[in-house]
């Protein structure tokens, strides 16, 4: 069985909510990384919670396509035919 792990990590950079979801592979270290950003509408209550969700979620969602575009590459390479994934 084969074991895939992701890190995130959040930060704030100038009022403005950042996240990274790094896809971990021990055989070749970091393989794919997802970036998510979220910024406070100026009329919204500052829940700091809600940025961090919003920026961890785009950023796996980033992830997520960033491996189907990975997928897509490799069956094209493996079968020499063009390939287009949808999730």
């Amino acid at each position: 069985m084969k074991r895939w792990n992701v890190e995130i990590f959040v930060g704030e950079d100038e009022g403005r909510t950042y996240a990274e979801a790094r896809m971990l592979d021990d055989d070749i270290g970091d393989r794919l990384i997802g970036v998510g950003r979220a910024k406070l509408n100026p009329e919204d209550t500052d829940v700091p919670e809600i940025g961090d969700e919003l920026a961890v979620a785009r950023a796996l969602s980033d992830l997520g396509h960033r491996m189907l575009v990975t997928a897509a590459s490799d069956i094209q390479r493996a079968t020499g035919q063009n390939v287009r994934l949808t999730h």
